[in-house]
C-alpha cells in the first residue's frame, strides 16, 4: 500500500515541541540515534536548561564508560535549540511534548499543519488524551499518531505507538520501526483512555493513596514493600514524585473523564 507520508528511511530531522523534562529527554534519545533534532520552546530559559541537561547527561555517560567523548559531542551538536516554531518546516517528524491540555495541543497541531511539509508525520507524546480528539481539529489527521515515551525517556525502553481512528496504518508501521531503531521497545496501542500503561497504573497510584488515607502505612513503607516484595523498581509514591503530581493528576483526570 502506497503512503503519502514519510517512511522511516526518509526521516532525517525530528522536531520536538516543548523543552520540559520529556521534550528534552526525547530530543536526547533521537539525537543519540544519529538524527538531527530541532527543539522548540517559547521559553528561552527552558531551552538553556535543556541544553545544559543534555550536556550533563552525556558527561555522566562518558564517566561511566557508556559512550565515547566523540559520540557524546555528536549528540550535543545534533540538537538545535529554537524559539521560533517556523523552524519546524525542516522537520520530517514532529513530536509534541507540552502540557496535557486538549485545546492547547489542538492549537499546536493546527499551527504545525500550516508550517510542516504535507508528508511530515506529526505525533503527540500525550500520556492519556485521545489521539482521535486531538486530530479532530486537524485538516489531515491521517498523519497524526501518539508516540508516548516514559520518564526518563533516555532510560525507559517502552514506547507506546497510538493509532487514532483516522491514523494512516503506514504511519503506525513507520513509528514502530523508528522507535525500534532508537533502541526502544515499541508497542502498538489503540486510542483508548490511558492507552495501555497509564490505564493499568491508575489503580497502582490510587490504592497507594488509599492506604495512606486510611492510615494503613506511610508512603515510604509502601514504596519499600512494593520494591522488596513486589519486585517493582519504584513504589507508587516514588513514581508520582518522579512524574510530578501535576502531570499524574492530569492523566488521572483525563482517564476518569473519558470513562465516566
Amino acid at each position: 500500500m502506497i503512503s503519502n507520508y514519510k517512511n522511516s528511511n526518509e526521516i532525517k530531522t525530528v522536531g520536538v515541541i516543548g523543552a520540559g523534562t520529556m521534550g528534552t529527554g526525547i530530543a536526547q534519545v533521537v539525537s543519540q540515534a544519529g538524527l538531527s533534532v530541532i527543539l522548540f520552546d517559547l521559553n528561552s530559559h527552558l531551552l538553556k536548561g535543556a541544553k545544559s541537561q543534555v550536556s550533563l547527561t552525556m558527561e555522566k555517560l562518558i564517566s561511566k564508560g557508556k559512550v565515547s567523548a566523540v559520540k557524546a559531542q555528536g549528540t550535543c551538536q545534533r540538537i538545535t535549540y529554537v524559539t521560533n516554531i517556523e523552524a519546524m518546516a525542516a522537520a520530517d517528524l514532529v513530536v509534541e511534548a507540552i502540557v496535557e491540555q486538549l485545546d492547547i495541543k489542538q492549537q499546536v497541531f493546527q499551527q504545525l499543519e500550516s508550517i510542516c511539509s504535507p508528508q511530515a508525520l506529526l505525533v503527540s507524546n500525550t500520556s492519556a488524551i485521545s489521539i482521535t480528539a486531538i486530530g479532530s481539529a486537524m485538516r489531515d489527521p491521517r498523519r497524526l499518531a501518539g508516540l508516548h515515551f516514559f520518564n526518563p525517556a533516555p532510560v525507559m525502553k517502552l514506547v507506546e505507538v497510538v493509532k487514532g481512528l483516522a491514523t494512516d496504518a503506514n504511519v503506525v508501521v513507520t513509528l514502530l520501526s523508528l522507535a525500534k531503531s532508537w533502541g526502544k521497545v515499541a508497542v502498538a496501542a489503540k486510542s483508548s483512555p490511558g492507552f495501555i500503561v497509564n490505564r493499568i497504573a491508575r489503580p497502582f497510584y490510587a490504592e497507594g493513596l488509599r492506604l495512606v488515607e486510611e492510615g494503613v502505612a506511610e508512603p515510604a513503607r509502601i514504596d519499600a514493600l512494593m520494591r522488596e516484595a513486589g519486585g517493582f523498581r519504584m513504589g507508587p509514591f516514588e513514581l508520582m514524585d518522579l512524574i510530578g503530581h501535576d502531570v499524574n493528576y492530569s492523566v488521572t483526570k483525563s482517564v476518569f473523564e473519558a470513562n465516566y
